[in-house]
């Protein structure tokens, strides 16, 4: 049977346009299955993430536009460009401006609150012991030894405390998270009632009765500082060591590529666990290279790319619905086809992609092997010079810089990393090694394999602002099969936690006894 005939007179083609007088009934066609489709897409909810662009689709494109030739020219060229902003754009940049405020404003509150409950803990002891002597002094008794004793006990408390708190409390803040700390508040509010009931008892007790017994006075305040050091050690428990045992395995897979690692973390809150784990990510995941995925898009719009739909047997002779499913069955079938050679394809163009990489890695390596060798021979030269006409080694890299710059250009457009060195971080990566007698092999180690996402310039990893999206409340704690999602700007960490599970060790008793033998050899041995 013939293929025209199968698919009720369609036929598919992959190609130009074999006719213009058909051009209006396929632009009708394709209008009509577009508005079916668009009406079928507002019945549809979906309740995953929406997802986002990748950055390869806006910044690939940005990359091919600006001049990073720097291995051929070094010429400066200038211009101006024009940029157009939109309404949503403006908006945008208005809401992350709010909320960027928003979030100083709220880490100076804090810091205020937390500065000025702190003054409030270590001037309350001192007053405890100043009033009397202001407001009553002539009916205080004298204060004896003890009593002498007890002021170098609350001084050297006080001096402990303060060390101790500017340890734990006040050192520089790590991350603004999107919500309060519990544990935190709940310390701070309770060393405020702690205060508060302090206060109550010395105003009821001692201020309006102008205790005479100074002796008294001073122990008081000694068992202030004693139970603020005692809230103290409690703050080290919560905050500190209940999270150092390992409770939960997570794993955290980036949605682009899938690359995925595993952490073991004890008893955290989910935003502190979201910290920790964008902590370990600029330490542990390779740079996120958008460019290397946009090989596979490309590919996969290609092959779908080239199909169409051509009616031969007139517009009336079917109705719609018949017309859409003839279509649909017609791009199905090209689809099939095409599949079927698809891995053959895709595997060409890898293996010729993996040439292309062998050959320009070894092309780099014999650039750098002689711009290392051509130093070494300047440096025995400089060694014969006066101490004035000596290269730093910024001029040294400056100079053999040139000579290998075309192949390091050629290898890192190859492997899809030009955006990710500039011509300045090459310069300085360069004098770096020649200052401390690196070899060629450790020069070449940045670019022939991928680093963590911190050992790159600040635009890759410091400016970056995450989104903590999560069903459960930030502040409760990690369970099993907890999931959350932390949200950059091009991609997303998909996290999921299981419970480390209950191990049983039984112990199995061997007598050592057991393990002797008798070897018993025969003084006659057959001939």
């Amino acid at each position: 049977m013939d293929t025209e005939s199968t698919y009720s007179g369609y036929s598919y083609y992959s190609g130009r346009s074999r006719g213009s007088h058909r051009h209006g009934e396929r632009s009708r066609d394709r209008h009509k299955s577009r508005s079916k489709d668009s009406r079928s897409e507002k019945s549809v909810t979906i309740n995953t993430p929406p997802a986002e662009p990748l950055l390869g689709d806006t910044a690939v494109r940005g990359e091919q536009v600006q001049d990073d030739n720097w291995g051929e020219t070094t010429t400066a060229i200038t211009g101006t460009s024009e940029h157009s902003l939109s309404q949503e754009d403006i908006v945008r940049i208005t809401k992350d401006l709010e909320d960027s405020v928003g979030l100083d404003c709220r880490r100076y509150f804090t810091r205020t609150l937390a500065i000025i409950l702190g003054l409030l803990v270590f001037l309350t002891p001192l007053a405890f012991l100043v009033l009397p002597h202001i407001l009553w002094p002539d009916k205080l008794q004298s204060c004896g030894t003890a009593c002498e004793g007890l002021f170098i006990s609350v001084a050297f408390k006080l001096l402990i405390l303060l060390l101790a708190v500017w340890a734990l409390f006040f050192r520089p803040a790590r991350a603004g998270l999107p919500r309060v700390y519990v544990f935190r508040a709940l310390l701070a509010v309770l060393v405020l009632l702690f205060v508060i009931s302090y206060w109550l008892f010395y105003g009821v007790r001692i201020l309006d009765s102008q205790d005479e017994n100074y002796q008294g006075i001073v122990q008081y305040a000694v068992s202030l500082v004693d139970a603020l050091l005692f809230i103290h050690y409690l703050a080290i428990v919560l905050l500190e060591l209940r999270q150092l045992q390992p409770c939960y395995s997570v794993c955290v897979t980036r949605s682009t590529d899938g690359e995925t690692r595993h952490y073991n973390l004890g008893q955290l809150s989910i935003q502190r666990a979201a910290l920790a784990i964008i902590e370990h990510y600029y330490c542990d995941f390779p740079v996120h290279n958008p460019a290397l995925l946009s090989a596979s898009k490309s590919r996969s719009a290609k092959h779908l790319a080239g199909l169409k739909v051509y009616n031969v047997d007139g517009p009336g002779n079917n109705a719609a619905a018949g017309i859409a499913h003839s279509q649909s069955r017609a791009m199905i079938a090209a689809a099939a086809r095409r599949r079927d050679t698809s891995h053959n394809e895709l595997y060409y163009e890898e293996a010729e992609h993996e040439r292309r990489v062998r050959k320009r890695r070894a092309r780099l390596v014999v650039a750098v092997e002689e711009a290392f060798t051509h130093i070494k021979r300047m440096q025995e030269e400089e060694q014969k010079k006066a101490p004035g006409d000596v290269m730093d080694p910024r001029e040294a890299a400056q100079a053999i810089f040139p000579s290998m710059a075309r192949a390091l250009q050629k290898y890192l457009r190859t492997t899809k990393q030009q955006h990710c060195h500039s011509m300045e971080s090459i310069q300085q990566h360069l004098a770096f090694c020649i200052t401390n007698n690196m070899t060629p092999k450790a020069f070449l180690e940045s670019y022939l394999t991928p680093g963590p996402t911190v050992q790159y310039s600040r635009d890759f990893w410091r400016a970056r602002q995450w989104t903590l999206i999560s069903e459960a409340s930030v502040t409760s704690g990690l369970k099993d099969g907890t999931i959350f999602l932390l949200k950059c700007v091009d991609f997303s960490l998909v996290v999921t936690s299981k419970k480390i599970p209950y191990i049983q060790m039984s112990e199995e008793y061997i007598d050592p006894k057991s393990h002797k033998f008798v070897l018993r050899l025969q003084s006659e041995t057959s001939v």
